[in-house]
C-alpha cells in the first residue's frame, strides 16, 4: 500500500515559528500503524521546507517538497503530483495551524482526483478482505465503522492516538526531495458565500401544559416557567383596576416592558 501524508506549513500560536501541526503528526502515526509493508512518505507544496524537518523525526522516511510561490494555491501542484504517483491512501489533517486554516485542501484534492473522502477518522486498520477499516468520529464520543476499497482521501481527527515520540536519529536519516511540478489547470472550487447583517433569532416558544391555571400556561408559553409570579385576586373589579392589574402582571412576568416612572 502506498500512503501519502499531506503536510502544511504550520506556525506556532505563540512564537510564530514553523511547526508541524499536531493533527498531521497524528496522521503520520496512523500511516505507520497500517503495516510495515506500506510505503509512506510526505508531500508538501510551499515556498520553503523549514517546517518539514520535524515530520521526519515523527516517522516519515522522506518528504517530497513542491516549491511554489508564497500565496499561490497549493491544490493544482498537489493534485498533479498525486495523479502521477496514484497512492492508495491520502492522509491529511483537518486544517493547518497558524495560517488561513480553511480546511478545504483535502476536499479540493478529492474533487480534483475524483476520489471519495472520509473525514474525522480516529483509527485505521487493514481488513482481512483487503479493505481499509476506518473509525469515523461523529462527535460526543460516537464512532462509525466505515470500510472502503480503492484510493481514498482521509482526514485525521484530533481524538486520534497521540503522535509518535520525536526521534533525532530518524530526522537525520530522513530526506527532503525538491520537485519541480508543472501544476495542471483545475476548475476553481466554487463556494456559495452569503453575507448579511446579524439578526437576533426569535425565542422558541415551548408547548404550554394542558393543566394548570391560565397564569401557569401563559408563563410556560413565554418561557417564564421559573419562580411563580405573585398576583392579586380581584372580585368584580372596576374595569380600569382590572386593566391596571393585568398590565402590572404582564410586566412582572416579562411579557411587557416595565413602565417608565413619571418625572417629578
Amino acid at each position: 500500500m502506498r500512503i501519502v501524508v499531506l503536510l502544511s506549513a504550520g506556525l506556532h500560536p505563540v512564537s510564530g515559528a514553523p511547526v508541524l501541526p499536531r493533527v498531521e503528526a497524528q496522521a503520520i502515526r496512523m500511516a505507520a500503524g497500517l503495516g510495515a509493508g506500506s510505503e509512506t512518505f510526505g508531500l508538501h507544496a510551499g515556498p520553503d521546507a523549514a517546517a518539514l524537518a520535524e515530520a521526519l523525526g515523527q516517522g516519515l522516511p522522506r518528504i517530497e517538497h513542491i516549491r511554489i510561490a508564497a500565496g499561490d494555491d497549493p491544490v493544482p501542484a498537489l493534485a498533479t503530483r498525486l495523479a502521477e504517483i496514484a497512492p492508495d491512501l491520502i492522509l491529511a489533517g483537518r486544517r493547518s495551524q497558524g495560517g488561513e486554516e480553511s480546511g478545504l485542501v483535502p476536499y479540493a484534492l478529492a474533487r480534483a482526483l475524483s476520489r471519495p473522502l472520509v473525514s474525522d477518522v480516529v483509527a485505521a486498520a487493514p481488513d482481512a478482505e483487503g479493505a481499509l477499516r476506518l473509525d469515523q468520529s461523529l462527535g460526543r464520543g460516537t464512532l462509525r465503522r466505515v470500510a472502503v476499497r480503492g484510493p481514498v482521501v482521509v482526514t485525521c481527527h484530533p481524538d486520534a492516538p497521540a503522535p509518535l515520540a520525536y526521534a533525532y536519529g530518524r530526522a537525520r536519516r530522513g530526506r527532503v526531495e525538491a520537485l519541480a511540478v508543472a501544476p495542471a489547470s483545475l476548475p476553481a472550487l466554487a463556494l456559495a458565500v452569503e453575507e448579511r447583517p446579524y439578526r437576533r433569532r426569535p425565542k422558541i416558544v415551548k408547548g404550554a401544559p394542558a393543566g394548570g391555571s391560565a397564569a401557569e400556561r401563559l408563563k410556560a408559553a413565554t418561557g417564564e416557567g421559573g419562580s411563580a409570579a405573585s398576583g392579586r385576586l380581584l372580585v368584580e373589579p372596576d374595569p380600569e383596576d382590572a386593566a391596571r392589574e393585568i398590565l402590572a402582571y404582564l410586566r412582572q412576568i416579562g411579557v411587557l416592558a416595565p413602565s417608565a416612572e413619571p418625572k417629578t
